[in-house]
């Protein structure tokens, strides 16, 4: 593993996002000297927050999966997760709801999932999800070691036993038949292949690899904290602060100080020069180079990105429903295979859209009012680089998100509203993420392990990444890990 050579004392993180705050924590253990820099007034990043009228949104992700990845930035100051975050495991991690009227829940447990499988699909399905539950195991257990938690800077790294174990269990195979062997019921195959989304891609070409995130979902389980998802990075920074990091809040970064070949310090919108020893940056890949490297040649690898799907989220404050909801709701359409071809190949809205409508309330009511719910929706789209101007299409598209919810059953959803937001993919490019895309890069093999950008810049020798660009990947736990990767090409290899 190449790691940064030269003095390492003083490190500046710019990016207070979950990566930038796992890598702090994990330096700051190591005993350097953090300053972390965020130019919004809160930590988090794309794990931010939202308040209105007494209703409160995370407008990043909805799914915490893999708790003891967010336990290990504060494990490394001393910290215990259950003094900074109190988490609920969901049950059900998910409903979901197909177009035949059928319902599926996805239980916490294993062998209740197996139950709930013979209720509903056949015990022929039950015992295949059991055998496939082994099979998730397995492959966890090869990957999380191997290939996740490791800073990879060539493929011959991988020239090893593992890679054969993985390639012996089928997990270069595609993800869909590798799915079709233990399970027939074409609602579990769904259920149990949506996640592909979450890496770019359809699951009939995505591979069987990418099942460790449905691992993470249905075996190891679903959590939200009290105060919504982002108590995590109001956790994970006030740990940091305790143990000296400098957090300073509202101080935008312009530019990175590059001198010899070395990043010497970081330049501020107020004037300041801020020097360091090494430079961490928690900023989108793409954007990172281009507005705060401008002198430095982008990589090949960054400018042929191909990036995953984007979405449209409706963040909905609203009078209470009675209805029996659950926190985690996916709607499925009858489209399955079009609809990704729609959003990924096409470029194009779905035409018979599946979503996800998560409200959180439902496990935590002092999110909103009494009396009232929060509501997250969220229906995959293309990004940016479709031809789709979300300035006109703002407004219809959000009338047809609620027109599509009130058709699956959410009567009179719409007017219940009092309080609400849309963020579009134009959104999500003007925060900063490359082709408006929340889930990065796509996990195209060419795009995945040691051909994604790697943490240790091969031009700059201090300048290091982190977050959901470059190693190990999209999604809470892996941006949670590349901040550990980061600390590891500062200090070296940490202890597990």
């Amino acid at each position: 593993m190449r790691t940064v050579e030269g003095r390492t004392d003083r490190v500046v993180v710019v990016g207070a996002g979950l990566g930038g705050l796992s890598a702090a924590l994990h330096l700051a253990g190591a005993g350097r000297q953090v300053t972390l820099l965020e130019r919004e007034l809160v930590p988090g990043g794309r794990c931010g927050v939202l308040t209105e009228r007494g209703y409160r949104f995370d407008t990043g992700p909805s799914v915490l999966t893999m708790p003891d990845l967010v336990a290990a930035p504060l494990a490394a100051v001393g910290e215990n997760l259950e003094s900074w975050l109190t988490l609920h495991r969901l049950d059900p991690a998910y409903r979901a709801r197909f177009a035949d009227g059928s319902t599926i829940e996805v239980r916490a447990d294993p062998q209740e999932m197996a139950d709930e499988i013979e209720r509903t699909c056949g015990p022929d399905d039950a015992e295949g999800w059991l055998h496939y539950v082994d099979f998730l195991r397995a492959l966890y257990d090869v990957e999380m070691p191997h290939f996740i938690e490791r800073n990879l800077d060539s493929p011959t790294q991988l020239l090893r036993p593992p890679l054969a174990l993985l390639a012996a269990m089928g997990g270069f195979r595609r993800l869909a038949p590798k799915l079709a062997h233990y399970v027939r019921d074409e609602r579990l195959r769904r259920l149990f292949s949506f996640q592909a989304m979450y890496a770019g891609l359809a699951p009939a070409q995505a591979l069987a690899i990418y099942a460790v995130i449905t691992y993470m979902d249905c075996v190891e389980g679903v959590y939200f904290p009290d105060g919504g998802m982002h108590a995590v990075p109001r956790a994970l920074a006030g740990a940091a602060i305790k143990h000296g990091v400098d957090i300073r809040y509202g101080t935008t970064v312009t530019g990175i100080d590059i001198a010899a070949g070395r990043a010497r310090g970081v330049f501020t919108a107020d004037g300041q020069r801020v020097p360091a020893d090494v430079v961490v940056v928690n900023a989108d890949l793409p954007t990172a180079y281009d507005s705060l490297l401008p002198g430095v040649r982008t990589p090949r690898r960054v400018r042929r990105l191909r990036y995953s799907p984007s979405a449209v989220v409706l963040h909905a404050g609203a009078v209470a429903d009675q209805r029996d909801l659950a926190h985690h709701t996916i709607e499925f359409g009858d489209a399955w295979e079009s609809t990704f071809d729609d959003i990924i190949d096409k470029g194009r809205t779905m035409r018979d859209p599946s979503f996800l409508l998560t409200t959180p309330t439902r496990t935590d009511p002092s999110l909103a009012p009494p009396g009232r719910d929060v509501h997250y929706a969220l229906f995959p789209a293309p990004n940016t680089t479709a031809p789709i101007d979300w300035s006109t299409q703002r407004g219809p598209y959000r009338d047809h998100m609620i027109e599509t919810i009130e058709k699956r059953g959410y009567t009179g959803f719409g007017g219940s509203i009092e309080v609400e937001q849309v963020v579009t993919p134009a959104d999500w490019e003007a925060q900063g993420l490359a082709a408006g895309a929340p889930f990065a890069a796509a996990h195209l093999f060419r795009q995945t392990g040691p051909f994604r950008s790697p943490t240790l810049d091969r031009q700059i020798g201090n300048l290091v990444f982190c977050g959901s660009n470059t190693q190990p990947g999209v999604g809470v736990p892996m941006v949670l890990v590349s901040g550990r990767l980061a600390a590891e090409r500062v200090v070296g290899r940490l202890r597990r």
